[in-house]
């Protein structure tokens, strides 16, 4: 599916920085975010409750706030396993030249 149709339809937060991802496509999963938690931006998480408010944004993010939020494509692939070039074609031309 080109990367301008993807996006993610549903997200749920879960307990210990997992989060729960439906994609348009029907791919869906769990990551876990743990190892980011307390770190950089998401400090914020440390906050009660604020990992639990996360969106998705209007340009197909997952947001916690101005400043934290992880892109949909990297955590497509994440819960899917695939390969970046599955999802942007234009990284196998790139790789090809």
């Amino acid at each position: 599916m080109p990367v301008e149709q993807l996006h993610p339809t549903e997200i749920q937060p879960r307990s210990d920085f997992r989060l729960w991802v439906r994609f348009n496509d029907g791919s869906e999963g769990e990551i876990d975010l743990s190892a980011r938690a307390g770190r950089g931006v998401f400090k914020i998480w440390d906050e009660s409750g604020v990992f639990e408010s996360a969106v998705i944004s209007p340009h197909r993010t997952i947001r916690w706030s101005d400043d934290a939020e992880l892109c949909a494509d990297a955590v497509y692939l994440e819960i899917t396993g695939g390969a970046p070039e599955e999802i942007m074609p234009g990284l196998r031309a790139l790789a090809d030249a």
